[in-house]
């Protein structure tokens, strides 16, 4: 694979690093900023919703720049993001930094797709997809549980200004690293809009948000899930955090790989593992044992889905893909959100602690269920209609249009195909007189009488004398007899 798959790994690691580091913080910075722990969670959501009106608006805004320059621009915003919030004194003024830093999240990974998926040839793009989300999912088993002992011991601002250096380093690598990319297409931003007049587009994203709600419908409420109704102690939680990092990992490539092979059965199997996976998971949840091993199942299942749904929305919006790209990394986050809202309101609603997963399982069946309309509407468009089968109708007599036709005067070729129709010629000798068609003016004199026998009402011609025909007849007469 090429080494400027590296570059984009090291900016999705950076932007992963920062959007859940902030989880394991949310006690620190809570009460050095004097707030509650639910108002330091909406610097968890203020960073979702902030992905979801980013990842279009910074899309579009670049969408006449070269590919790899809008890159380095976004790595730089989020520089300049997450500078803000070390040095942030307020409460406002960290979650504008959060915002500043969540804008370039969904155009980084939305233009970044794009660009992995031009580096390597058609057979392997999905695989260069995945490979680029591989720093996203390094960023859970690594980057979040160093973040958070960063900003443990060191203070959270710390973290943040770790992760400035990270952003430093990507950018870093994806000047140097990523090969000079042509301008987009000259449609630009027209172009890139025009894509989403096609229902597939619009499939494609629902497939997204309903599919990948089931992940966070459950990894939401992963830890009281554990301690509540497994019996894990809450200092293992971090431990069975790394197995569902591990299962990230190796469902993100295994999900890359399935969709080089055949990307339509990749979606159905992916999808309907993970509604599966999470059914199961509403009883194995009373097991440790059994519980630790579908915790690092559901982590390969869920982001098997990632690299095989982000090539699909790319393939549907072939010719301007990087705006739908971005759209479709909203509707991740877009998913995230619905899913943590429904499985909180199930809890909410006296359901248990293992609710979620249940419906976990009914979002993604619901996307699984989005996937085969889609399916079936491009093996639609594919299959080619059958041409109508042509009624076997007599073959009209030859047509003959006005004017005079050079001829002798006799019918050649007879007995070689269907009688003339009275009155026409086909062939024409040297030394021959021309004879009116049907439809034209009456010759001056009587038109000779077929082939297949005298005109009505006129007596027969005389038969001809035996020996060889002469080479050539009076006009009216007819070369040779025809053959019965």
């Amino acid at each position: 694979m090429p080494v400027a798959l590296l570059a984009l790994a090291l900016g999705a690691f950076g932007i992963g690093t920062t959007e859940f580091v902030i989880v394991g913080l949310l006690p620190e910075v809570a009460g050095d900023l004097h707030t509650s722990i639910p108002a330091a969670g909406l610097l968890v959501t203020g960073y979702a919703l902030g992905v979801v009106a980013g990842a279009p608006l910074m899309t579009a805004a670049g969408a006449r720049l070269p590919r790899k320059t809008m890159l380095a621009l976004l790595m730089v915003v989020f520089i300049a993001g997450n500078a803000l919030c070390a040095v942030a004194a307020t409460y406002p003024l960290l979650m504008a930094g959060r915002l500043v830093a969540a804008l370039t999240h969904g155009a980084f990974f939305g233009i970044g797709s794009v660009v992995a998926a031009d580096l390597v040839p058609k057979e392997k793009k999905a695989r260069a997809i995945a490979l680029m989300f591989t720093g996203l999912t390094i960023a859970n088993v690594l980057g979040v549980p160093l973040g958070t002992f960063t900003g443990q011991r060191f203070g959270w601002r710390a973290t943040f200004w770790a992760v400035t250096v990270l952003g430093a380093v990507g950018l870093a690598a994806v000047v140097a690293l990523v090969p000079a990319t042509p301008r987009p297409p000259a449609g630009g931003l027209r172009g890139e809009l025009a894509v989403f007049a096609r229902p597939q587009v619009w499939l494609a994203l629902a497939m997204t948000t309903l599919g990948f709600a089931g992940v966070f419908a459950s990894f939401t409420y992963l830890a009281p899930m554990m301690t509540q109704v497994a019996g894990f102690a809450p200092g293992t939680v971090s431990w069975l955090l790394v197995l569902f990092g591990a299962g990230l990992c190796a469902g993100n490539l295994i999900g890359g790989r399935a969709a080089d092979r055949a990307l339509m059965p990749s979606l159905y199997g992916s999808l309907a593992a993970l509604a599966v996976v999470l059914a199961v998971f509403v009883f194995t949840v009373h097991d440790k044992t059994a519980a630790a091993v579908t915790v690092a199942v559901f982590g390969a299942a869920g982001f098997a889905t990632v690299a095989p749904l982000q090539t699909w929305v790319m393939r549907q919006a072939g010719g301007a893909p990087a705006l739908a790209s971005a759209a479709n990394i909203a509707a991740f986050n877009l998913g995230n959100a619905l899913g943590a809202w429904l499985g909180g309101a199930a809890i909410s609603a006296g359901w248990g602690y293992s609710a979620p997963n249940g419906i976990g399982a009914a979002l993604s069946a619901a996307g699984l269920a989005v996937t085969a309309v889609a399916g079936a509407a491009a093996h639609r468009r594919r299959t080619p209609a059958r041409p109508p089968v042509p009624a076997s109708d007599p073959a009209p007599a030859p047509a003959s249009g006005p004017g005079p036709v050079p001829t002798s005067g006799a019918v050649s070729g007879a007995g070689a195909g269907p009688d003339p129709a009275p009155g026409t010629v086909s062939a024409s000798e040297p030394g021959s007189v021309p004879v009116p068609v049907p439809g034209s003016a009456p010759a001056p004199a009587p038109a000779p009488a077929p082939a297949c026998g005298p005109a009505p009402g006129t007596a027969p011609p005389p038969a001809p004398p035996p020996g060889p025909a002469p080479a050539t007849r009076a006009s009216g007469a007819v070369r040779g007899r025809r053959r019965t």
